[in-house]
C-alpha cells in the first residue's frame, strides 16, 4: 500500500480558526517552506517532531476504529453470504419438489 494521501499536500488556510492561525505560523516559522504555504504533511512534521504522543494516541484510535469496521464487515459478508446461500438451497428445494 504506497499510495500517497493528496490531503498531506493541501495547503492549511489559517484564516479558519484561531487555532489554525496559531499552528501555520508555528509551522510556518519550524518549516520555512519555500512558498510559504504550509501543508498538512508541514505540520505532520512539526507534532511528529515535537509532540508525538499526540499523533501515536491519534494513530491507535484510528487504527482501532478500523479494525472494529473491519470486523463489522466481515460479519455483515458472513451473515449476506448465509442468506444468499439459503435462498439459494430454497430454491433448489422448491425446484425439486415440483
Amino acid at each position: 500500500m504506497s499510495e500517497k494521501n493528496p490531503e498531506l499536500e493541501s495547503t492549511v488556510d489559517p484564516t479558519e480558526s484561531e487555532l489554525k492561525s496559531w499552528l501555520v505560523n508555528y509551522v510556518g516559522t519550524k518549516e520555512s517552506p519555500e512558498n510559504g504555504e504550509v501543508t498538512v504533511a508541514n505540520i505532520i512534521n512539526v507534532m511528529a517532531e515535537e509532540f508525538p504522543e499526540f499523533l501515536m494516541a491519534l494513530a491507535e484510535e484510528n487504527w482501532i476504529r478500523g479494525y472494529h469496521q473491519a470486523l463489522n464487515d466481515v460479519e455483515e459478508g458472513e451473515r449476506l453470504a448465509a442468506e444468499q446461500k439459503q435462498e439459494q438451497l430454497n430454491q433448489v428445494s422448491a425446484t425439486i419438489t415440483e
